[in-house]
């Protein structure tokens, strides 16, 4: 038996090479890692508050190589590590620029055979999405990047994994994260806090929040969880608090089945001020301050378009924002008569005249600005144009066909464009040409005024 291990381990080292260290996303090239796909992250961290400068992590990451791998990258900023191992191997590693961490394992790792590497390391926390609250606790919270400022990832949309926290904090104080929460334990003054997401999220759409939360917990009509948490200096809404269960129900009626297991909210108030911290962290989006329902919406649109229907890179914007800003205005349109033809034609006749409204592409907005603007004004005007385009029937069994046939996954917007003309038979070609890849105002015909 060990003459045919080694002969494997021989072959495989003579047909091993590295994995690359980026995917080549158009706008973030370094970002994520090629020769795996992850399936899952274990992530364990402790954190005391008292001593916000420091971090100790032991996460496993499973995988499955793509390619014979010689050695292979995860992205991780700043720790110092303490040890690596893969399939049980002490492996080597090194840094290598802003966040690559180069692990290159005892033996070479065979295309198609999963692996496991576990990755020890502790200090100081760095990153944009690590955001000191007033409480004294952290969220960490961030788009397009913030995983890497706490657990060695795979920091790319397009490799959705499953994603399991169990974090020790000092007792007193309390860990939320996403999914489901698990069994809490306390010993010698510190209690653990386990949070479980079964469903592939991206990376950005992980959290951890530390916090003396006031934790309210309710259920769905279907029996799933409500967990909303409150942390230091919010504010609690209960007339906003008490719609979550009406949105979520509305939002299924548009955009079909609910598609994670629990819900509810993660309310903060950063240290501070730093742009606003909502973010649609899956299963329990992150509010700054306060949650109200106008924002509710937004965040949880999100879980339908951004979270269980994800990018397939960083061009495709439009997919999660342009959705959830319209969504907004589908809520108004249920909940206060809101007549959004006329309101869309006003808008439209307003800014005929104004060339800087028009000039963001919704499709491929440009490196420098993934999240365009373009996305949150123009795009719920091209959506609301398709509406007229195709009928209502049309347009809400589009998007229902769009999140159950990419549940779970990842999409591009010219995926969306082409089950648009699939399904309602019409050459929608030059009507998403004038909307989503135009830097000016849509031909007439393409108006509907």
């Amino acid at each position: 038996m060990w003459k045919t291990f080694s002969a494997l381990a021989a072959t495989a080292g003579l047909l091993a090479s590295p994995g690359a260290d980026g995917v080549g996303d158009p706008y973030y090239p370094q970002d994520g890692n090629g020769g795996y796909r992850v399936s899952d992250y274990d992530v364990h961290v402790t954190y005391d508050p008292a001593k916000p400068d420091f971090l100790s992590g032991d996460t496993t990451v499973t995988a499955v190589a793509t390619q014979t791998l010689s050695r292979f990258d995860l992205d991780l900023q700043g720790f110092d590590i303490g040890s690596v191992t893969v399939n049980g191997l002490k492996a080597t590693s090194s840094r290598a620029g802003e966040h690559e961490l180069v692990v290159t394992p005892a033996i070479p790792l065979v295309k198609g055979q999963p692996f496991k590497v576990r990755v020890v390391y502790s200090g100081k926390p760095v990153g944009d999405s690590w955001q000191p609250l007033r409480g004294g606790g952290v969220s960490v919270i961030g788009e397009p990047h913030s995983a890497t400022a706490w657990y060695p990832v795979n920091d790319t949309p397009s490799d959705k994994a499953t994603f399991h926290l169990t974090a020790t904090v000092p007792t007193g104080w309390t860990v939320i994260g996403n999914g489901l929460p698990g069994p809490t334990t306390t010993s010698g003054g510190s209690t653990t806090f386990r949070w479980n997401e079964d469903h592939p999220v991206v990376s950005y759409a992980t959290t951890m929040a530390v916090d003396k939360f006031t934790v309210r917990t309710s259920t769905l009509p279907d029996g799933k969880p409500i967990i909303n948490a409150y942390g230091t200096d919010t504010t609690y809404l209960p007339d906003s608090e008490a719609l979550l269960p009406e949105i979520i129900q509305f939002l299924s009626s548009k955009f079909g089945p609910y598609p994670f297991d629990s819900t509810g909210s993660i309310v903060v108030s950063a240290a501070q001020a730093s742009g606003s911290l909502a973010l649609e962290t899956q299963t329990r989006p992150t509010y700054d301050g306060a949650f109200f329902d106008a924002s509710a919406v937004h965040e949880l649109a999100h879980q339908w378009f951004g979270d269980s229907v994800s990018f397939a890179d960083w061009r495709d914007g439009c997919i999660a924002e342009c959705f959830a800003q319209y969504a907004g205005q589908l809520w108004d349109e249920y909940k206060n008569g809101a007549d959004l033809t006329r309101s869309y034609r006003e808008i439209v006749q307003s800014n005929q005249d104004k060339p800087d409204f028009w000039q963001g592409k919704l499709y491929d907005p440009g490196a420098d600005q993934p999240l365009s603007p373009a996305l949150y004004n123009k795009g719920p005007l091209m959506l609301q144009a398709l509406r007229i385009a195709v009928g209502d029937s049309m347009f809400f069994h589009i998007l229902q066909t769009w999140t159950s046939q990419h549940r779970y996954g990842n999409a591009s917007w010219p995926d969306f464009e082409h089950l648009s003309a699939q399904l309602s038979g019409k050459d929608l070609t030059d009507f998403f040409q004038s909307w989503a890849h135009s830097t000016t105002i849509p031909p007439a015909q393409y108006l509907y005024l």
